[in-house]
């Protein structure tokens, strides 16, 4: 059976791999259930143009496409490094619960991997940060679509 070691040390080879082929970044993500590897991913950000192309979410999207549900629960991520804001939260989502990266993102600091002042934005109140989140409660006339989930859904 293989140790969490071992699946940290893939994410880690696809992340340097990513880097000699020069396809993106250099992050790599295992996605494991009960001791198999479900699926893997890589950060693309820069081939693809595509900021939310992180290793997770390509590990993320090609397990949940596989498996034919946005939920895994019971999967567990390793990344080659500290996951993003947004990264956690599709973790959280997809009911993923057990995470294992091998850099840190004081590691990464040198080199412009860190996402430590995303991290400081989002601690901010709402009010205090610099993107401008505001509600405008507008209900045009017609169907409401959280009305026609909850139909769909009874």
């Amino acid at each position: 059976m293989p140790k969490p070691e071992d699946h940290l040390a893939l994410a880690i080879q696809l992340a340097l791999e990513n880097v000699q082929t020069r396809k993106g970044r250099p992050f790599g993500a295992v996605l494991v259930k009960d001791g198999q590897v479900v699926a893997t991913g890589v950060n693309t950000v820069l081939s693809t143009h595509d900021p939310t192309a992180h290793a997770e979410l390509e590990a993320i999207r090609a397990a949940a496409r596989t498996q034919r549900t946005p939920q895994l629960e019971g999967h567990v991520m390793y990344a080659s490094g500290h996951p993003c804001p947004m990264c956690l939260a599709a973790m959280y989502l997809a009911g993923i619960r057990q995470v294992y990266y091998a850099y840190s993102n004081e590691d990464g600091e040198a080199y412009g991997l860190s996402m430590s002042r995303l991290y400081a934005e989002l601690a901010k109140p709402l009010s205090a940060q610099s993107m401008q989140l505001k509600y405008l409660p507008l209900r045009p006339a017609g169907q409401d679509p959280y009305e026609a989930w909850r139909q769909i859904n009874l």
